[in-house]
């Protein structure tokens, strides 16, 4: 190994471990991963002919009538730029900015947005909203740098009317560009669905205003009143999510005010969590208490515990709030103000089968257990309110597997592990669907990971293909559809483009949380040659273990006649740092046999391990090559960035700033 700068920065173009095992017979994964780059590089394409106006902008004439919409025109796109980070396309990159573009313009336009920002509206969407951005940030971070500070801004600084230094609150929960759009709603009712009042009930049920009586709530203020004056200002748990706007300021720029801020603000939701016992609390009013609005509640705060979502929408905002925080500082006891609340809930947990659970949200899980809908399985209640703990729901894996990745430690594995061993659905069990969120494999992953389901690589791929054509068929259908306000999900629906299944093989991290995570990942790849982001065409990658001690990946070149050279880069940020490297390595390349039998002969594949140091491994991959590494990873090692490998001051010798 040599101890240069990194060859790419430098211009040396010799790896640093050099693929030598023939590919004889190409692995089922391998060919059906390749596979699928294929067609979701047609998928978009097709999506972009049909949904989108020559600017990027979705097809709709309409107009929209409240506060809601904005995550529904971006949402449609976020894991777009997740596709080419992975190795789509290179025109997908700017695609994806010109889509951004031309929403933004649209929304403008609609009076949704002000200097390109949500006017004001609560974090469970706006999280969702800036998905995209961040993932345009990580993919092209010196031309979106300028607008993710300004946005960061908003929060950061004060006199922008967002935060309040003083009490360490973000001031109200629907917060944005627009200091004047106040309270929860225009006009003086609240813009209820009936639907959505069945579904999840009303807020502040305490009160007589919120009880069943003669007069239509769709037309009497006084519930309305009660929110503006006492939900809708002060601050909430998913304000928490806007840790992860300020992280992505962070990870561009390093400067420290962003760090301050967000142990700041996270800091002092911890202490909260801490004073409520370890569950954390969902509201506090403007004088900076818990609960002062609400007659000492620590639940009953707008998109808390009590309604709509409970744990789905505020412990995923919670959990990107700790994230971020122990990204800047290190310390990763912010973790615990998530862990706690969740294992307060798995303490009150119940089994039973889901036909039998009170659950607010059937049709999401009506899909992810298909028939076992009727197995006695493990439920977790996801809101609370006076009466107690209810609203049970199979127990959602995204938050105590984040948890997990992070620290990878033994603590937070074994709550894995437990909640495992309690279901009573194989976790190995695949089911054929995507969410919107474009997870909820994660059991099935975690399975693979331990060794349990050596099939899923192929399952999973093959889930990925299904889905992907599913939806080309909802093209067909709905692209002519005149698509009116009750039907903007109707993009998401369709949207084709599919990355869970690749996020976990090839970088081996699960899928960003969806409420305004930022990307977890144990590597990333780059295509050395084309000086690019993603695996090169023809390049496949299988991560099979996370350990740090043994962070483990196959890499299969099927191109027959084409070399490819592959930057292997430790972590989603080049966060981590490899320390060791163990590879397959082959002295007899096995393709000549003897000459009379035509055939070849099995060849020997040994191991060799060498010393290494740095975020970057350099991998040769001649043509119909493959190549085993095991990693040992220093986690969390250096100073987050979005630069690459190809930039100067990215050596493989530079240790970087620890977090």
């Amino acid at each position: 190994m040599s101890s240069s700068p990194h060859p790419h920065a430098s211009g040396d173009s010799t790896p640093d471990v050099q693929a030598t095992v023939p590919l004889l017979e190409p692995p089922g994964w391998a060919v059906a991963q390749r596979a699928l780059f294929d067609l979701l590089d047609h998928a978009w394409r097709r999506f972009a002919r049909d949904f989108t106006g020559p600017d990027g902008r979705l097809n709709y004439t309409k107009e929209l009538t409240t506060r809601d919409g904005v995550d529904d025109f971006y949402e449609v796109f976020f894991n777009w730029p997740q596709l080419y980070l992975l190795g789509g396309a290179d025109d997908l990159l700017p695609a994806s900015e010109k889509h951004w573009e031309g929403v933004t313009k649209q929304l403008t336009e609609l009076d949704m947005l002000r200097d390109e920002y949500e006017r004001g509206y609560d974090w469970f969407h706006q999280g969702e909203s800036l998905l995209l951005l961040y993932f345009l940030c990580m993919a092209a971070p010196d031309r979106w740098a300028e607008r993710a500070l300004r946005f960061a801004e908003l929060y950061v600084d004060p006199a922008k009317g967002n935060y309040d230094p003083e009490h360490r609150i973000i001031t109200r929960p629907h917060n944005g560009s627009d200091p004047e759009r106040t309270g929860l709603f225009d006009g003086d009712v609240y813009p209820w669905l009936l639907k959505e009042a069945e579904t999840y009930g009303y807020p502040l049920e305490w009160l007589p205003e919120a009880q069943d009586g003669p007069y239509p709530l769709s037309a009497d203020p006084r519930l309305g009143d009660q929110m503006r004056d006492r939900m809708g200002v002060g601050d909430t748990t998913m304000n928490l999510a806007a840790a992860g706007l300020v992280l992505n300021a962070w990870i561009l720029t390093g400067e420290e005010r962003y760090r301050d801020w967000i142990v700041e603000y996270v800091g002092a939701w911890r202490e909260r969590t801490e004073a409520n016992g370890g569950l954390i609390p969902d509201n506090v009013g403007p004088d900076g208490v818990v609960g002062s609005l609400l007659e000492g509640r620590w639940y009953g705060g707008h998109y808390g515990w009590s309604w709509p979502h409970g744990w789905h929408s505020l412990g995923h905002a919670a959990c990107v709030a700790a994230l971020a925080a122990a990204t800047v500082t290190g310390d990763d006891d912010y973790l615990s103000m998530v862990a706690t609340s969740l294992d307060t809930l798995i303490g009150h947990a119940k089994v039973m089968p889901h036909t039998e659970a009170d659950s607010s949200l059937p049709s999401k899980w009506a899909v992810e257990l298909g028939p076992d809908r009727h197995t006695p399985t493990l439920h977790l209640p996801f809101r609370h309110n006076d009466s107690g703990w209810f609203d049970y729901n199979p127990a959602t894996p995204p938050v105590p597997v984040a948890l997990w990745h992070h620290t990878s430690s033994q603590a937070d594995r074994a709550r894995l592990e437990g909640l495992r061993e309690a279901d009573g659905i194989d976790w190995r069990t695949v089911r054929p669907f995507r969410s919107k969120e474009d997870s909820g494999h994660e059991k099935a992953w975690f399975a693979f990971l331990a060794g349990d389901d050596p099939d899923y690589p192929e399952r999973i791929l093959a889930t990925a293909q299904a889905q992907i054509r599913h939806r080309l068929r909802r093209i067909d259908r709905y692209r002519d559809l005149d698509v009116p306000e009750a039907d903007i999900h109707v993009w998401q629906l369709c949207n084709p483009v599919v990355t869970e299944a690749l996020v976990q093989l090839t970088w081996g991290g699960p899928q960003v949380l969806y409420q305004g995570g930022l990307q977890q990942a144990r590597l990333r790849y780059h295509d050395a040659d084309a000086r690019r982001a993603g695996l090169p065409a023809d390049v496949a990658a299988l991560v099979t273990s996370i350990d740090p001690e043994a962070t483990t990946v196959e890499l299969v070149n099927l191109a027959p006649e084409t070399d490819h050279t592959v930057i292997v880069q430790a972590g989603a940020f080049a966060e981590h740092t490899i320390t060791g490297v163990r590879y397959t390595t082959c002295e007899d390349d096995g393709w000549i046999g003897d000459m009379y039998d035509y055939g070849h002969s099995e060849p020997v594949v040994t191991e060799a391990e060498v010393p290494y140091e740095g975020p970057y491994l350099t991998v040769g991959l001649p043509a119909s090559t493959r190549i085993r590494l095991t990693l040992r990873l220093g986690l969390r090692t250096r100073r987050p960035s979005y630069g690459t490998p190809f930039d100067a001051s990215n050596s493989r010798d530079t240790t970087g700033e620890s977090a």
